[in-house]
């Protein structure tokens, strides 16, 4: 049940009466949806590089990506610009221009948008009704004779179902990349999730679990794929003005390198303090009729980069976003990710086939609360009472 009970009960008349309809906030100071500052020892490990001169990636992108294949339990790290180039990057050795892919419907665009950047044709996946992950039945369902891949997003932090993932394509000769932007140090069955799949890649935009403001990485396995996004991350360059290939300039920069560094310091104890956050989020949900707590694939142990919770307009006299709208005047921000599932993005439009229906549903009834390291035992009093009072003004 949620911790409200113990909350001072105020005596107003318009105590009960909703923010947003002249009522009194459960809180007048917003509870902080994210925590995204710099520590005195990040800005130091900064100042140092900058100290230095040699901003170029060096040693701090070095130690980075040595960090994290050790921790990930992948062979190989290569640290490259952002999110999106890791996507890129990983993709292009990895299938052809006309090549069919498999990816999800319910994901951020990169995951897709990369897949036609590369000439591939997306086959949009719908998104399992439990977990809000890629679909691995609706997956086998979809393939085509030209699916030579399949790109899955371990979305908010929680790793997909990666057992059925590699088993589909074990079976049908798939590529394997895993979108990891949001989950930094998820396990699966036990292991980091850079031991499965032919590649891994990772965002570090200042609002991901480890950010360093902009940046990103691609992990892998195979000595071959590594040398190769090695060279396509520095124009294909072996040796100094010699090219042995077509490349780009994807390279990150030591300043970005030593921010991660810094704060992979901090990264674990954080990343248990979401978790427990998390499960304080469950208890609270949990005691509403109506709302639904985030569901963990079997075997996977997730980072919470979001805290994804979901609405059944059914039980409640307004909409998904009447409710977070309401919520936010009681002093308890929300965000919705996706607002739209991505066959619904204009940007795609002439590659669509058809909508897969529980992507559509989740984009009418999901909302993130704030999740982070800093929530503290009021901020959760201060939810849990803000969703029982609006959750009570709305029900059916």
């Amino acid at each position: 049940m949620p911790a409200t009970t113990t909350a001072p009960r105020r005596s107003s008349s318009t105590a009960s009466t909703l923010a947003i309809n002249g009522g009194t906030p459960v809180s007048a100071s917003p509870v902080p949806f994210m925590s995204t500052g710099l520590t005195e020892q990040d800005i130091q490990a900064a100042i140092v590089v900058l100290r230095s001169g040699m901003l170029r990636a060096a040693k701090k992108c070095e130690e980075l990506e040595t960090r994290i294949a050790q921790i990930s339990g992948s062979n190989h790290a290569m640290t490259c610009a952002n999110g999106t180039c890791a996507l890129q990057l990983a993709y292009e050795p990895l299938f052809k221009p006309g090549d069919d892919v498999l990816v999800p419907a319910w994901s951020y665009i990169a995951t897709v948008s990369m897949v036609v950047a590369r000439g591939g044709n997306p086959i949009f996946v719908d998104a399992d009704p439990e977990t809000m992950q890629i679909d691995v039945a609706d997956a086998a369902r979809r393939l085509t004779r030209n699916t030579t891949a399949i790109a899955a997003t371990h979305l908010y932090g929680c790793p997909v179902d990666i057992d059925g993932v590699q088993l589909l394509a074990g079976k049908h000769g798939l590529k394997v990349i895993y979108d990891a932007a949001q989950s930094h140090l998820a396990t699966y069955n036990g292991k980091g999730i850079g031991a499965f799949g032919d590649a891994v890649t990772y965002s570090f935009y200042a609002t991901k679990n480890l950010a360093t403001g902009e940046g990103g990485m691609v992990t892998c396995n195979d000595d071959s794929l590594a040398r190769q996004i090695k060279l396509l991350r520095s124009h294909g360059e072996t040796e100094k003005y010699t090219h042995e290939q077509v490349g780009y300039n994807y390279r990150m920069n030591d300043i970005a390198g030593a921010i991660g560094c810094s704060r992979l310091d901090r990264l674990e104890a954080q990343t248990q303090k979401r978790r427990d956050a998390a499960a304080k989020y469950d208890r609270i949900i949990g005691g509403i009729d109506g709302l639904s707590a985030p569901k963990t694939t079997a075997g996977a142990t997730p980072v919470y980069h979001l805290y994804v919770a979901r609405f059944d307009p059914s039980r409640f006299t307004c909409t998904r976003d009447e409710f977070v709208k309401a919520l936010g005047a009681e002093g308890v921000p929300t965000a919705v990710h996706y607002p739209r599932s991505l066959t619904h993005q204009p940007a795609f439009s002439r590659l669509i086939k058809d909508h897969p229906p529980v992507a559509d549903s989740l984009s009418k009834r999901v909302f993130a609360l704030p999740m982070h390291h800093n929530l503290t035992d009021e901020h959760f009093r201060i939810v849990g009472e803000a969703i029982s009072k609006v959750a009570s003004a709305y029900r059916a």
